[in-house]
């Protein structure tokens, strides 16, 4: 009865633990590509996609469909961030100002564009340890493989799924997760 009784004592402080350790999405801030801070609080209630983004790959004509993403659905509280980052072949060599003006310039972003940050190694931005480490998201594991892969949190703030680079903003994997069908 007594080695029981541990069993179940040791699971419940492990269990507590590991609630512990995750960090909500809403408590996570990053500075905006104005290098204005955003804090994620201001999110609860919304859906939210955030994409890895880079000027000069080939998955960059993908600014296109998410901003087309972004205009269909933003009316129905859902957010695209993303977050430039130049962690695979250099291909986001620009400063945050030169990456503002390519945005607008070549595709007309209108969604939310952070300042460059790190999507992996030891200098891996707060936001990016959150979505890819279950300690902090409760969910999964994950890796950033390449730019464009995408990252989807539900109106609670939890992490629901990944999309990679090679899965479109427009797939039906994105837009019935938007629409909840």
């Amino acid at each position: 009865m007594k080695t029981k009784i541990l069993i179940l004592f040791t699971a419940f402080i492990s269990a507590c633990a590991q609630l512990q350790a995750q960090t909500s999405f809403y408590d996570l801030k990053a500075k905006t590509i104005e290098g204005k801070e955003f804090n994620f609080f201001s999110l609860e209630g919304k859906k939210v996609l955030i994409v890895n983004t880079a000027s000069k790959c080939g998955y960059t004509y993908q600014y296109e469909d998410l901003e087309k993403l972004f205009q269909a659905y933003k009316d129905k509280n859902f957010v695209i961030i993303g977050f430039p980052a130049d962690n695979f072949g250099h291909q986001e060599p620009g400063s945050n100002s030169e990456i503002q003006e390519f945005c607008k310039k070549n595709y007309g972003v209108n969604f939310q564009m952070m300042e460059k940050i790190s999507v992996k190694g030891d200098d891996i931005h707060p936001v990016y340890q959150w979505l890819t480490q279950k300690a902090k998201n409760g969910k999964m594991d994950s890796s950033v493989k390449w730019n464009f892969q995408k990252y989807m949190i539900d109106e609670n703030g939890n992490l629901v799924d990944v999309a990679y680079s090679g899965d479109k903003p427009m797939s039906d994997k994105i837009v019935n997760w938007i629409t909840g069908k």
